[in-house]
Formats: C-alpha cells, structure tokens, sequence
C-alpha cells in the first residue's frame, strides 16, 4: 500500500505547476541548456524523491540543481553536490555505487530516500518564502507514506532542516519549542524518530573544507544505523 501511495506521490509531483518562476526557469533551462549537456534532453520538471518505499532513513536537501536534478530527472544525480553525497552513501554502505549519472544507470539506495523541500530547480538555488511553502504539502505527504518504516531524518543544511522540521509537525509529530537550532551534527529525539543536521553538500561547503568527506559519512553513518541499517565500517573502505 505505502509503495503504491508513494509511486502516486512521486508521479503527481512532476506534473505540478504551481510556482509561474519556478515553471518558466526550469523549462528555460531545459531548452537553452549547458554546453556541456548540449546533446542531453533535459528532464526539465518537478524532481521527485528518489529511494525505496520502505525507507528507514530520509535525507532532505533543499532543491535540484539546474543542470544537474533538472537534467537528469533524479534527485542529487548529475552535480557535484550529488557526486559528494552518493559517494558518502556508498562508503557507509547505505548505496549500491559511489556514483549517480543519470536515471538509469542502475544505482540503488539500501533502506535510504533521497528528497527536497522544493522540487523545481530555483534560480540562483534560492526558491522564496511562498515557493516553499507551496511546495511543502509535497515533503508532508513524503512523510506521512514513509512513516510506517521511518526512524531517522537527515536535514542538509539549515533549509532543509527548518522544512523538516515544519514538516514532521504538519504531519502530527510533537516538535519542541522553541524550535531547535540548525547545526551540524545536531540531533534531536522527536516521537518516533531522530532528526539529525548536516552541512549541505554544496560546493560553497565541501570545496572550502567546511563539509569534509568524513564530516559527511560519520553523520550518514550514525543516522543509519540509528534507523537499523548495516552500514560498512570506516576502517573497510
């Protein structure tokens, strides 16, 4: 039933328009392209989440990159920021490879799903105030299908963390007050489940040192197996 429910889910969400900007940046992108991509059709709607329907573990973003998700139709697939977290996944035994190319390159997430607080590529990466809350009902019906088997969310980054927590109250989970602060490494016990943050796996973040690779799998590590996922050891890759 959830994975049927959320198959749903995830068809529904790219087909929506809702946002005018987002709908006209993401489709002016998939037409003028990067010169790079010049021979790729590029996906050029709503990214849905990406994982299976029995995830114990959730990673929240904050909204697919221009030509990478916009491109690629997978959520984190074909940017460097996603080159860093499925790399991450892989190490701590949570993906079947360290790499995400395209959507059909065979890549599977063990127990893990992968989504985003906006699901249209923003310009500049920065949806607004109203972008987010239209895209939110989205993150809330993700949560309600997946929580039968969730035990544990990571928040990427202060955005994704603000939306989590949003979010899981939306959907009936007792969230303290005041709300608790964003940081990395943050934890906090909610009913049922653990909300962890993360730096964000953008380049501002993992090209300056700020995110280091480690920073990144002990985070996704702890989080797994927190949720009652085999993960692989560090001392094993």
């Amino acid at each position: 039933m959830e994975g049927s429910g959320l198959a749903s889910l995830d068809e529904r969400i790219t087909g929506c328009r809702a946002c005018p900007r987002l709908v006209a940046w993401r489709e002016e992108v998939a037409r003028t392209k990067r010169a790079a991509f010049a021979d790729w059709t590029y996906w050029g709607r709503p990214v849905p989440g990406f994982g299976p329907p029995d995830a114990r573990l959730l990673v929240v973003g904050l909204a697919p990159a221009a030509h990478g998700g916009n491109r690629t139709g997978r959520m984190f697939t074909g940017d460097r920021s996603g080159d860093v977290l499925y790399e991450a996944l892989y190490a701590v035994g949570l993906a079947s490879q360290p790499t995400s190319v395209s959507a059909d390159d065979g890549l599977e997430l063990y127990g893990v799903r992968v989504t985003a607080p906006v699901h249209c590529a923003p310009p500049g990466n920065k949806p607004t105030t109203e972008e987010r809350d239209t895209c939110r009902p989205w993150l809330v019906q993700e949560l309600r299908l997946l929580r039968p088997s969730l035990r544990c969310v990571v928040a990427l980054g202060a955005f994704g963390w603000q939306s989590a927590l949003t979010a899981l109250a939306e959907t009936g989970i007792p969230v303290p007050r005041p709300r608790p602060a964003f940081g990395h490494g943050a934890r906090v016990k909610l009913e049922g489940l653990e909300l962890f943050g993360c730096f964000h796996v953008s380049q501002r973040n993992t090209f300056t040192g700020r995110l280091t690779p480690r920073m990144l799998r002990d985070v996704l590590r702890t989080a797994g197996e927190t949720a009652g996922l085999p993960t692989t050891p560090e001392h094993d890759r």
